[in-house]
């Protein structure tokens, strides 16, 4: 039996136009192998002031996504979690005709084959989830979604022991 896996994208949007996007990528079979909690903590990064939690435990794995997310252009704040990461990225929109464009698609690619390239294998799902932020509180709600997402780990729909 083939099994029939529905589109993730948005049909017809074009996801280099300017907004921001939170994007979730899971682990291969969801295997806990990019960071630890410890307490409440997780390594959740506002990219503007680069506050690391103190007890973040990130394995060598999470180590190199977190190398790879911190050289990605629009990053806001992202979260690694034991067997997932969300980001939240902000497009500033289409750049001039000369220059690549970006989007988030080109984006996730490109850190999934940085990392997994380093690390030797491919780490990472098939696809990704991604939302498009709609408006202030929607870009709100998905920063406090961030920031609380290590504190809620054992109810999180990703937990795995």
């Amino acid at each position: 039996m083939k099994f029939n896996r529905k589109p993730n994208r948005l049909k017809n949007y074009d996801y280099s136009s300017q907004g921001a996007y939170f994007i979730t990528i899971c682990t291969l079979d969801r295997k806990c192998i990019l960071s630890t909690i410890v307490g409440d903590d997780a390594h959740i990064v506002p990219l503007c002031d680069a506050l690391i939690a103190p007890q973040t435990n990130l394995t060598h794995c999470g180590e190199i996504a977190r190398k790879y997310i911190e050289s990605m252009p629009g990053i806001d704040k992202y979260v690694i979690m034991p067997n997932h990461i969300h980001l939240l990225i902000a497009i500033d929109g289409p750049m001039k005709a000369s220059a690549p464009t970006i989007s988030v698609p080109n984006l996730i690619r490109s850190f999934k084959v940085l990392v997994s390239k380093e690390i030797g294998q491919s780490i990472w799902q098939r696809s990704y989830h991604d939302h498009i932020i709609r408006d202030e509180e929607d870009y709100l709600n998905h920063l406090q979604y961030i920031e609380n997402n290590p504190a809620r780990w054992s109810e999180d729909k990703y937990y795995t022991m």
